[in-house]
């Protein structure tokens, strides 16, 4: 568990990080946090990223999924997906996450899709709709992002 998958990144972007000298598995890779919590990201682009958390191992004392681990999630899903839409000039930090959990989950994988609301020059915000196994919507949540210039080298 924390074992980071291939990640599917599309092409042009796998080129553009390439010739930087930048791996982008270990770059958007969920972190030392995210590892822990067994967090995958799965697909990486900045229209869409994908990504599972497993239930067990991350509850709270009644059993239920956490709402932290769901704004884990949807923190990380939402900043690949930001820093993805800045390119490599830009570094995505975020400055708003706003969560809403609509049923609990006591055990299985949890699945979170962010896609984009705004992609500015500035800003970036990313929606997450956070899914159990059988696909009811377990948390929707809404990261916006900074995107300040990266420093130069």
């Amino acid at each position: 568990m924390g074992e980071q998958s291939k990640i599917i990144f599309p092409q042009e972007v796998l080129d553009e990080y390439a010739g930087l000298g930048i791996d982008l598995t270990t770059l958007f890779s969920a972190g030392h946090l995210g590892a822990r919590m067994g967090l995958e990201v799965l697909e990486a682009s900045a229209e869409r990223v994908v990504g599972t958390l497993p239930v067990e191992g991350n509850t709270q004392p009644y059993g239920l999924l956490h709402g932290g681990a769901s704004a884990v999630l949807a923190e990380t899903l939402g900043s690949v997906g930001a820093m993805l839409h800045g390119g490599t000039g830009k570094l995505a930090v975020g400055v708003d996450l706003n969560c809403t959990h609509h049923r609990g989950v006591r055990s299985g994988l949890v699945t979170g899709v962010a896609t984009p609301v705004h992609r500015g020059r500035t800003t970036a915000t990313y929606e997450t709709v956070i899914t159990d196994e059988e696909g009811r919507r377990v948390c929707s949540a809404r990261l916006t992002c900074l995107l300040k210039d990266a420093p130069v080298s």
